[in-house]
């Protein structure tokens, strides 16, 4: 892959201008980014890199817009994985309990709460390897019943083959949540039950399937800086890159593998936030685990780096997040509103 010149700031407009132009639609992506050409762009000055991040920003969305996502767990704990930042994995003792998959109308009653408080995409998330054919008969009735109250729907169910993807398109699925989590070298000191190649397999599932793509990683695993560019070089290298990017801060949870990683600089995770927003021009990037750790100054330089999604709630999956009255404050504080619509 032949790396991109890394351009003068005088030039920063006009290049974020080309970036644009250079991908016209989602399915014309001819622009390839190597690895070398992302720590450049990581290696450069905080400053100029925060205004080349906010000029293709500008290009692409409106500044002061942020989407609100809600994530629900619909089915909590007793995973077969060992993903080892991952409170949910049957190999830890991390003190989550396994729960069966939540009656429909809770599931409902939870949607028309998030929408109440804003969110326009409402995300459930289940605790298995992969969905059985009983899974999915329930799931894709979620799916229709959240899509009755005018939310967007996503569901993250680990993998998929092509005729689960079908059916979850049919049922009306908006989005499919299937993370990279970090670099190809890095993810097997991470996980060992489940492959690169899986994961990438089901994001063809679902791409085929025609249902938006959500897909991220989690920064502060104990990788190396080389290692965050080769995972940003993976999701803007997908064709096309996803329509929506989480980038997940550790939250390093007692009884995980990872519970004593040493915490990342706060300002490499708002250099990650300016590197996909350069390199994914027109992906919805959002803020999702690791918020709660951090204060409203960091938040604010990640939106100032072209992040505009969060996930908005008390909880995440099964960690906290911050709570909805102190997100509108700093929202209000910044000038920054809810988007009304759909992502």
């Amino acid at each position: 892959m032949k790396p991109i010149a890394i351009v003068p700031r005088d030039a920063m407009r006009a290049e974020a201008a080309q970036v644009r132009s250079a991908s016209p639609s989602r399915t014309d992506q001819s622009q390839r980014w190597s690895v070398e050409a992302i720590e450049n762009v990581y290696a450069l000055p905080l400053m100029d890199l925060l205004f080349r991040a906010q000029t293709v920003h500008r290009q692409n969305f409106n500044a002061n817009e942020v989407q609100l996502s809600t994530l629900l767990s619909i089915k909590t704990g007793g995973c077969a994985e060992d993903c080892g930042y991952c409170p949910q994995s049957a190999h830890f003792e991390t003190g989550v309990e396994a729960t069966k998959l939540m009656p429909l109308e809770d599931v409902l009653a939870a949607a028309e709460a998030a929408k109440a408080q804003g969110a326009t995409r409402f995300c459930m998330g289940a605790a298995w390897r992969s969905p059985k054919p009983r899974d999915m008969e329930r799931v894709t009735a979620m799916v229709r019943a959240v899509k009755t109250l005018g939310l967007e729907t996503c569901v993250t169910l680990g993998m998929l083959d092509g005729e689960q993807a079908q059916a979850l398109k049919s049922a009306g699925l908006d989005y499919y949540n299937h993370n990279l989590d970090t670099a190809p070298e890095f993810y097997g000191r991470i996980i060992s039950t489940r492959t690169y190649r899986d994961r990438l397999d089901t994001l063809a599932h679902v791409r085929e399937a025609g249902i938006h793509i959500c897909c991220g990683g989690i920064i502060g695993l104990g990788e190396s800086r080389h290692e965050r560019a080769g995972l940003i070089a993976q999701l803007a290298n997908l064709d096309p890159y996803p329509e929506s990017v989480p980038i997940n801060h550790l939250v390093a949870v007692e009884g995980t593998p990872l519970a004593h990683t040493e915490p990342l600089d706060p300002f490499e995770f708002v250099r990650t936030i300016a590197v996909a927003r350069i390199t994914m021009p027109r992906t919805m990037v959002r803020l999702s685990a690791g918020r709660e750790t951090m204060d409203d100054a960091v938040q604010a330089l990640c939106f100032l780096a072209g992040a505009n999604s969060i996930f908005y709630g008390d909880k995440l999956l099964t960690t906290a997040n911050p709570q909805s009255q102190r997100d509108r404050a700093l929202f209000d504080r910044l000038g920054v509103r809810a988007q009304a619509g759909s992502a």
